[in-house]
């Protein structure tokens, strides 16, 4: 019985002999994608070459898996065929390298402009797909409405998405009742008289002002201008201004305004070309080498004695900051320098008069940045504006746009800059260092205009920009 029964344990059931068959099988295959993925390696990674090298010498070439040639076939021709793959893909590569040197070789420096120009286009595409840009409610603007005209966008023809902004100052969206205000007109008709509440907009920040669609108001009775040299001081009829905006309603009480006591103006006596206007910048009669010595120590530089510090004829454009009634460019039109003068309308026509006297005029505030390219000018003058009174980083941009619009070699005439004494070791001079001028002339002497416990100091100077 005993025997009978270990006879009968060690004979496998005809179950157990399936199942081994199989695990027989089961191991095969994975034997089978193992080698499958190991020859996929070997053929990519560029080691089957070398191991082939290696193992060739001495083993023989022939594979035998289990006796089957069938599976040696079918293997051989899948590492073929992957072989072959491999090298499709290295050709495509290598071609594909050699197109994109030939696209850079052929736009050449065009191709970083085709970047920028790609790059700008992409901003407006985000600017234009933002809920309002700037405008957070740009979307409530009726559409046609003027508003809307002004700040855009406005879709280019003929060039796909890509759109157009008019050119509005950042600050304006700060005062959006203002500038509805200021775009309440009536298309192609006359625009309104509000030059003071335009100003306003400018002071503001609103800089530059929307354009708008509609004309000026012609003065009545107008004349033509008085010609050249004469207008340069002729006082002009009083028809060649629209008079709403101020104070005065002619130039007479312009003239007189500088002979009355009282009252707080924006260069009070300048409109007075027979006063004390006359004999600004101009170097007494009878001029000697004492008048030279006495410039030198003197806030009140001439302009003969600027121009001096020129290579002669070397001076030819300038730019006047600031410029009141534009006497300093009239008197350099005298000596063959074109400058051209900016000013702010206040209580008077101050850009109206420039012009009568056939100077160039911009209405242009000390915030805006200087419509000029680089390196553009021999020399920038500024008497009064460019002071202390102005908000020490928006000086300091001030004069860094000054430097840049000068020419290498090009003068910065700083007339009659006034601050408090504390200042100006402390922040003034540093400032003016860090800009990077070389000063040519500096003299320092009090203001006493509002009294000496005031502790106000004018600075009149000379800064060249280096030739570097």
């Amino acid at each position: 019985m005993g025997s009978m029964d270990y006879d009968i344990g060690k004979k496998p059931r005809p179950d157990q002999h399936h199942q081994q068959q199989q695990q027989r099988r089961s191991r095969a295959v994975v034997v089978l994608l193992f080698l499958t993925n190991a020859a996929s390696i070997l053929v990519f990674s560029g080691a089957g070459a070398a191991l082939h090298a290696h193992v060739g010498r001495r083993y023989p070439a022939a594979v035998h898996a289990w006796g089957s040639s069938k599976l040696l076939r079918e293997l051989n021709v899948t590492g073929l065929a992957l072989a072959a793959s491999h090298a499709e893909v290295v050709d495509l590569s290598n071609r594909l390298t050699a197109a994109n040197k030939q696209l850079e070789a052929i736009l050449g420096g065009g191709s970083a402009a085709k970047r920028d120009m790609e790059a700008a286009r992409e901003e407006q595409r985000q600017a234009a797909a933002a809920n309002g840009g700037l405008w957070r409610r740009e979307r409530d603007l009726p559409a046609g409405g003027e508003l809307r005209w002004a700040v855009g966008p406005h879709r280019r023809p003929g060039a796909g998405g890509e759109v157009m902004f008019p050119a509005v100052g950042q600050a304006c969206h700060r005062h959006r009742g203002d500038l509805e205000r200021y775009m309440n007109y009536t298309a192609g008709g006359e625009c309104p008289s509000d030059e003071a509440f335009a100003q306003r907009l400018m002071l503001k920040g609103c800089e530059p002002l929307p354009r708008r669609r509609c004309r000026p108001r012609t003065p009545a009775g107008y004349v033509e201008p008085a010609p050249l040299p004469a207008s340069l001081w002729a006082i002009p009829p009083d028809t060649s201004v629209v008079w709403d905006a101020y104070t005065c309603k002619n130039y007479s009480c312009l003239v007189n305004r500088g002979k009355a006591k009282g009252g707080s103006y924006d260069c009070k006596d300048c409109f007075d070309l027979r006063g004390r206007e006359k004999d600004r910048w101009m170097r007494r009669a009878g001029n000697n080498d004492d008048d030279d010595d006495r410039e030198k120590n003197s806030l009140d530089y001439t302009i003969d004695g600027v121009l001096a510090t020129f290579p002669k004829g070397t001076a030819r454009i300038g730019l006047d900051i600031g410029g009141g009634t534009g006497t300093f460019a009239a008197r350099m039109r005298e000596r063959g320098v074109t400058v051209v003068t900016t000013s702010m309308n206040f209580d008077g026509p101050f850009c109206g008069f420039i012009a009568s006297r056939g100077l160039v005029a911009m209405h242009l505030s000390v915030a805006a940045r200087l419509p000029f390219p680089d390196g553009a000018l021999d020399l920038v003058h500024s008497m009064h504006v460019l002071s202390g009174w102005i908000p020490d980083a928006v000086l300091e941009l001030a004069l860094f746009d000054v430097f840049r619009v000068l020419r290498p070699g090009g003068v910065f005439w700083l007339d009659h800059f006034f601050g408090l004494g504390a200042q100006l070791d402390a922040t003034y001079v540093p400032m003016f260092e860090r800009i990077g001028f070389e000063k040519l002339r500096w003299n320092a002497g009090r203001k006493l205009d509002r009294g000496v416990e005031m502790d106000e100091w004018y600075i009149s100077a000379l800064l060249r920009k280096p030739r570097r």
